[in-house]
């Protein structure tokens, strides 16, 4: 171990994250040849054997696996140590949300970041599930209970979907084009009744804030809003549990451990 170079780490997280030489070339600037001899360079000196070679790319062995695990909680470590010598001074959390749920967060934002604010919060919102484990994001939104044995999660209220309109508004549909099951649900139901498409989901509340039609919205969104109204049932096969997601190795970290305090109160408690 006398010998080991951390350079060779960094290598290794990039072939590990990227599946193959090839990928990790261009992610590293190194050539694939290079990459090689040094990953079988560190495979000698730590005595392990990290990585299952084939034809499609490089795949982890279980003690790839727990390299990659050590080495990324590390990574977490040293950029929480980066972010806390910073000029704003307050340490950071990422979290990764949808745009409801992120939605519904920021209108109690006071309550997330304390009074005094004590963190900061950096929120990514969007449809596409961020990775945790490569620390894209600490704290994240789900719809399903974590498999990983990485990760702790916390349920919170189930989420459920209804139409949404204002009073006087048709009652045509403000369509959502994304990849996202309420979204696939009108694609199916709602094919001919459409006055508008539009591609954020956030454009659909305001649409129907401003009575051009019904989105389908959650509940815990369309009942606060004052101007609209349910314009029929819950539909029953969007209704879904949520889950907040966070890495074992980051759920006691203080400042983390406050966010999701928080936020879990925020999201558990009357949302209207």
């Amino acid at each position: 171990m006398s010998r080991l170079d951390w350079e060779d780490l960094n290598l290794f997280l990039a072939v590990a994250r990227e599946g193959g030489l090839s990928a990790a070339a261009n992610a590293t600037g190194r050539s694939p040849a290079t990459l090689g001899r040094r990953m079988l360079g560190l495979e000698r000196e730590l005595g392990r054997e990290l990585f299952v070679r084939h034809g499609r790319g490089y795949r982890l062995t279980g003690e790839g696996q727990s390299l990659l695990s050590e080495l990324s909680e590390v990574e977490a470590r040293i950029a929480r140590l980066s972010q806390r010598s910073g000029i704003e001074g307050l340490p950071l959390v990422k979290v990764s949300a949808g745009t409801w749920t992120t939605l519904a967060l920021l209108r109690s934002f006071a309550n997330l970041v304390g009074t005094p604010p004590d963190i900061r919060l950096r929120f990514v919102s969007g449809e596409r599930v961020m990775d945790i484990a490569h620390r894209e994001a600490v704290i994240g939104f789900r719809n399903q209970r974590p498999t990983d044995k990485t990760f702790a999660g916390r349920k919170l209220a189930k989420v459920e979907f209804a139409p949404f309109g204002a009073p006087d508004a048709p009652r045509l549909w403000i369509k959502v084009l994304a990849d996202t099951p309420s979204a696939r649900w009108l694609a199916k139901y709602a094919e001919g009744d459409a006055v508008c498409e539009v591609n954020s989901p956030r454009n659909a509340l305001d649409l129907a804030l401003a009575g051009q039609g019904m989105a389908l919205l959650p509940t815990f969104i369309g009942d606060s809003e004052a101007g609209l109204l349910r314009a029929a049932q819950v539909v029953p096969e969007l209704t879904h549990d949520q889950w907040l997601v966070v890495h074992e190795a980051d759920r006691h970290i203080p400042e983390v451990r406050r966010a999701i305090d928080r936020m879990c109160r925020v999201l558990e408690g009357p949302r209207g």
